[in-house]
């Protein structure tokens, strides 16, 4: 079993195809073999301002909108039950793990490729990676982890050409 992408599109502002998607695919799976993840599903909505202002004002208290937004469904914090499912093994062969959701702002993507002066398709890329590492558990609260992250995705976007 492979990690696979399941997406879903809840935004007006870009067609999203299916060269868009291949090359997030590419950059799972690369993602995925840095961090010795091999198998997995990864759920990736497309949204818009408005959307992603209310998820980061519902889950993290901050109300603004943000670029992305991960959840990983694989952690839980000290005040959060762990919720476990007994599944058995027959029934769940050929179900993969959930990681966890990756949520995207095609608005402020865009606005961020501009700013930056790189292509729509990288500043996507840079933030699904970056969702990605988000879902397994690395963070950017210090300089430290946050060259540590800058570094991984950078070493993936290099990988499938998204350089800047």
């Amino acid at each position: 079993m492979s990690l696979q992408l399941v997406w879903n599109n809840e935004q007006d502002e870009m067609e999203i195809d299916d060269r868009l998607i291949s090359l997030l695919e590419d950059i799972l799976e690369k993602a995925g073999k840095l961090e010795g993840v091999g198998s997995g599903e990864v759920d990736l909505t497309f949204v818009d301002n408005e959307r992603i202002h209310e998820l980061n004002r519902e889950y993290r208290g901050i109300d603004r909108p943000t670029d992305v937004l991960s959840f990983a469904l694989n952690e839980s914090g000290e005040d959060e039950p762990e919720i476990v499912y007994e599944v058995d093994e027959e029934e769940s062969e050929g179900i993969p793990d959930m990681l966890g959701d990756i949520i995207i702002s095609v608005t402020r993507a865009k606005e961020q490729a501009d700013d930056y002066g790189h292509s729509l398709e990288r500043e996507l890329g840079f933030l699904f990676v970056h969702g990605f590492l988000h879902l397994l558990g690395y963070d950017h609260q210090d300089e430290a982890s946050e060259a540590e992250m800058m570094g991984k995705q950078e070493q993936v976007l290099s990988q499938v050409g998204l350089t800047r």
